[in-house]
């Protein structure tokens, strides 16, 4: 991964590959972005810089053999640590290393692929995805060797949130006393669900979300695509890289987000005047029930900016807007009066808490049918 392919982030760029052309590289930094703005394509670039030896803002340094190496991940001084679960092929204490080859070829296909793309790979079913106390040790291992070309070893952790409280606690105490010549580049899309123990030892780099220029000039280039239409998908991609490909590629045949919000919400309205729009509501929770707790997760997300563009919209603030509904007889102009100032709060609460009970294993049928009947008394509040 070279920094010429990196989108953006130029200001970032030339820090770090100054920062270690004068050899003055911290031990443990973190880089904190959203989604699809390139944090695990940067630590990869960096790394590269840092264990080839590359120079001039660059990774063109005389260390060939080197570089080729990183065309497939596989740099023998490059370690990585990510979420697992539990698989058909991993029955117990799923480690890192466990799923290598997977992950390679989810980095390789995508580098700015995110954390719901890499458990679709995994297939994690009902099952959340942590980084556990056996990775720790494992980082452990790995650092405790010496470096296989003789200079740096470089640790990614890619969502450090998903560190355990088990594995917090062993990965400070390495934090604390590192190996010579040993750097960690943790990456996370919510720096606060990091134990402040840990932040405190890093150096924070905080990423932003792409421009809709780039975004689109990448789909030009890189994927062909009619300036137009590239355009249009850069702005619905609200500066993530990774929705502009899954818009491109329309991949969302799996997980119809948009048709199960629609679903629910014409239910919950119809149930003012219908009781037996209750039953349709319990249906609709069974059904979402059914799925793994990381897409109920994820589609409460998706509700939640579903609102967001509704409330939008009200507040006549067009320009702001981006998401462009395909679900049949269903405009976000005819939706948005049931979203406003009184009810939003609410809403967004009762959406908020639900999430949150789903991600302790709450019984998502119970969360989620006490969801929709609150719903069809607050999208009718005015």
């Amino acid at each position: 991964m070279q920094f010429s392919e990196i989108l953006g982030q130029e200001h970032i760029k030339n820090h770090l590959t100054k920062s270690a052309e004068m050899g003055r590289i911290p031990h443990a930094q973190l880089f904190v972005g959203p989604e699809g703005s390139g944090t695990l394509a940067m630590a990869i670039a960096y790394s590269q810089y840092i264990l080839c030896g590359n120079q001039n803002g660059e990774n063109s340094g005389p260390n060939e053999a080197c570089n080729l190496k990183f065309l497939k991940t596989s740099h023998p001084d490059l370690h990585f640590a990510y979420p697992t679960v539990t698989t058909d092929a991993v029955k117990k204490s799923p480690k890192s290393i466990d799923f290598i080859t997977d992950w390679r070829q989810f980095v390789l296909k995508n580098p700015y692929g995110g954390l719901f793309d890499w458990y679709a790979v995994l297939g994690v079913q009902n099952k959340q995805g942590e980084i556990r106390v056996d990775d720790a040790q494992e980082i452990l291992k790995s650092l405790s060797l010496k470096s296989y070309e003789g200079g740096y070893k470089i640790m990614i952790v890619w969502m450090a949130d998903k560190l355990n409280i088990a594995a917090s606690n062993k990965l400070l105490k390495l934090l604390e006393e590192p190996p010579e010549k040993t750097v960690f580049i943790l990456i996370s899309e919510n720096e606060e669900d990091i134990i402040q123990t840990i932040r405190s030892r890093c150096q924070i780099l905080h990423f932003n979300g792409l421009s809709e220029p780039i975004i689109a000039e990448a789909l030009v280039s890189r994927e062909q695509v009619d300036p137009k239409i590239a355009a249009k998908i850069a702005h619905q991609a609200q500066g993530n890289y990774n929705i502009a490909l899954h818009l491109l590629h329309d991949d969302n045949d799996e997980f119809p987000f948009e048709q199960w919000f629609v679903t629910w919400v014409r239910a919950a309205f119809q149930a003012k005047k219908d009781a037996s729009a209750i039953q349709d509501l319990i249906l609709w929770s069974e059904k979402i029930a059914s799925l793994g707790r990381e897409t109920q997760k994820k589609f409460l997300e998706f509700c939640i900016e579903m609102f967001r563009q509704a409330l939008l919209i009200n507040y006549e603030t067009p320009s702001l807007v981006y998401f462009e509904p395909k679900v049949e007889k269903f405009k976000l102009e005819k939706f948005a009066p049931f979203v406003n100032g009184n009810n939003i709060h609410d809403i967004f609460k009762e959406l908020s808490d639900a999430m949150y009970h789903v991600e302790r294993n709450g019984n998502a049928k119970i969360i989620l049918t006490d969801l929709s009947i609150k719903l069809t008394r607050l999208i009718h509040k005015k």
